[in-house]
């Protein structure tokens, strides 16, 4: 079904058997380079209207851009209590296979806080990767969603509640016992040689700016970091500087 300016709903499986709902915008058909943007925590493809602009701006410049929900969020199947860091880089890896089974590609991934932790997770093991940005995110996973859990809320201690910005939110204790499997800094070290660029805001209240340190010199060569001024978790005021610096990057490493 193809939206206004071009965007079309798309559904693909994980390996989970899910059914997970994109929107592709392909200004010249299913052809050429791809970013595929990853939403954060409690998030939706649509970042509230603000990643479908910056698609249509990327396909103003020869970019195909997929936005899609990971599973238990927006409009893709499952429940967003069973969501693990391991799921979504599964997640993801489906989203990289159908892209590249369209004949899109290079493939680059982008992603917007715990998006932007699951787009480094992938891409230190998908080879297909051409090239990561994220923006906002967090490196030390159990210090940040420990401090927002309020504990189990069920009898047998499995379900966990968290408050936070958001509203109130619950998780299985599987969420949890899974990011321990995780080191993010190490893994951002594993992209090289393909690029990561960082983008991180100073004024951000949610993850702590120093987790952009963190991975950033876990990684190597060719990397970037950029710290905003002013910038919330959010980037409210901000979009516009991230989005030049990411179409800067991006330029750089892909020749349309």
């Amino acid at each position: 079904m193809f939206l206004n300016k071009g965007w079309q709903e798309m559904q693909f499986k994980n390996s989970r058997g899910l059914t997970l709902a994109g929107l592709l915008y392909s200004p010249v058909g299913h052809s050429g380079p791809v970013v595929i943007v990853c939403h954060g925590f409690t998030g939706s493809k649509e970042g509230e209207g603000s990643a479908k602009t910056m698609g249509e701006e990327l396909g103003d410049r020869g970019y195909n851009t997929l936005l899609f929900d990971f599973s238990g969020n927006g409009d893709s199947e499952g429940l967003f209590e069973n969501i693990t860091l391991s799921g979504q880089v599964d997640d993801l890896r489906s989203a990289v296979d159908w892209c590249v089974g369209t004949g899109m590609g290079p493939v680059f991934t982008m992603g917007r806080s715990f998006g932007g932790t699951t787009v480094i997770c992938h891409g230190a093991v998908d080879s297909r990767v051409a090239g990561v940005c994220t923006w906002a995110a967090p490196a030390r996973l159990m210090e940040l969603f420990t401090e927002f859990a309020e504990g189990p809320v069920d009898d047998e201690g499995d379900l966990f509640v968290l408050a936070g910005e958001e509203g109130i939110a619950y998780l299985r204790k599987a969420f949890f016992d899974n990011l321990d499997r995780f080191d993010i800094p190490a893994l951002a070290g594993r992209i090289s040689p393909r690029p990561l660029l960082v983008i991180q805001g100073e004024k951000d209240d949610v993850v702590n700016p120093a987790d952009a340190g963190l991975i950033f010199n876990g990684a190597k060569e060719p990397k970037e970091i950029l710290y905003i001024s002013g910038a919330d978790h959010q980037f409210s005021q901000h979009h516009r500087q991230v989005w030049d610096a990411c179409f800067a990057w991006l330029k750089r490493y892909i020749t349309v």
